[in-house]
């Protein structure tokens, strides 16, 4: 579960402090489907990386299945991300040099895991996103759509709790974003929670849960009616 409480951020524009993000409280159960919608500008992006542990909250708790986020060291921030989070990138963030199954593999390698398990892992991720026969291809051998799923196969290796995708659609022709956006839908029933930022409401109808940044304040918090 996430919870935030009264989560703030603020940056230092010459001698002017900016405030990107205000009093955001929030929870969020396991298993959601969210998406975080704004204007460019709103405080989205910095929203998604505090909830990434990839940067920290200037004021208020952040607690990620318990833990205080707020409270860890850069160390402890790191095993974070590795054990419970994956992220999934508008730009792909592949190496050009790996290999889809290498590339993958990656997250196995920070965790320690053993090459056989790694290989094996890596394999089975790529497999449950439709590129079974792409495990040896380098990424500028692949199309934007095939990238994006070899992404989300690297995301999800180390079978995290959480995945975060920043614009996963958004560098992707309208039949790959759709492909994409079924897989999330069955990770999501499989029980992953998942959190996007996105400025397309039609990619936003797939989750089940909106909110509305605007002016670094959490303007809207909407759920679907099943």
């Amino acid at each position: 579960m996430i919870q935030l409480i009264n989560v703030g951020k603020r940056f230092k524009d010459g001698s002017e402090w900016f405030e990107a993000l205000t009093d955001i409280n929030l929870t969020i159960e396991n298993g959601e489907f969210v998406s975080i919608m704004g204007p460019s500008g709103s405080g989205k992006s910095t929203l998604m990386n505090i909830l990434g542990c990839l940067d920290r909250a200037s004021a208020g708790t952040y607690l990620l299945n318990g833990i205080n986020t707020s409270e860890a060291d850069d160390v402890r921030l790191a095993a974070i991300r590795n054990q419970y989070i994956g992220f999934v990138f508008q730009q792909f963030h592949l190496l050009p040099r790996l290999t889809a199954l290498q590339n993958v593999e990656l997250p196995l390698i920070y965790a320690g895991v053993k090459k056989k398990m790694r290989l094996e892992k890596a394999r089975q991720a790529l497999e449950s996103v439709g590129l079974g026969d792409r495990l040896h291809h380098l990424p500028n051998q692949l199309s934007g759509g095939q990238k994006q799923r070899v992404s989300i196969a690297r995301a999800i290796v180390n079978d995290p709790h959480l995945i975060l995708a920043d614009e996963p659609t958004g560098a992707l022709d309208t039949v790959s974003g759709e492909q994409v956006m079924r897989i999330f839908q069955r990770l999501n029933e499989q029980g992953k929670t998942i959190i996007l930022v996105t400025h397309d409401p039609e990619i936003a109808a797939y989750t089940r849960r909106h909110l509305l940044i605007r002016d670094g304040r959490l303007l809207e918090d909407r759920r679907e009616v099943c």
